[in-house]
């Protein structure tokens, strides 16, 4: 029996990144992305459609996607689907599904250097922000 766990997506980050620490001191961030898809309906209008995902990244890359990426950014994400179940303080069940970031590539320039930021923002030029920046599965140490 085959089996393949396999996402990747292009998107715009919807809102700044929340870097956090486990009680063990691992960062770990998550990230809010957009992804638009294109499409001809039945009668041939073209629609739009957006999903929102939540991509979750951890050690070195949590703290370098904190560092440098922000609301409207562009990112192309290399990972997996994982599950997560939980109980309210209520007792209720709740469970989602969302991407555990193996690798994450910054896309086009930032808002800072006059790209396509948040509207209305604008930002100091950093010239030691990475362009294109890849950050592999060998550079993160990663924790189960």
């Amino acid at each position: 029996m085959a089996s393949l766990n396999k996402v990747l997506l292009i998107g715009n980050l919807t809102k700044d990144p929340e870097l956090r620490y486990t009680p063990n001191g691992t960062a770990v961030t998550n990230l809010r992305i957009a992804v638009n898809r294109k499409f001809k309906d039945r009668t041939g209008e073209l629609k739009e459609d957006t999903c929102f995902v939540t991509v979750t990244a951890w050690d070195k890359q949590a703290e370098i996607c904190n560092q440098y990426l922000h609301k409207g950014r562009a990112v192309f994400v290399e990972g997996i689907l994982q599950s997560r179940s939980w109980e309210t303080n209520d007792g209720q069940k709740r469970s989602t599904i969302d991407v555990r970031a193996e690798r994450i590539q910054f896309l086009g320039p930032s808002k800072a250097e006059g790209g396509q930021g948040a509207p209305g923002e604008a930002g100091a030029k950093d010239t030691n922000e990475p362009q294109d920046e890849v950050i592999s599965p060998e550079d993160i140490a990663w924790e189960e």
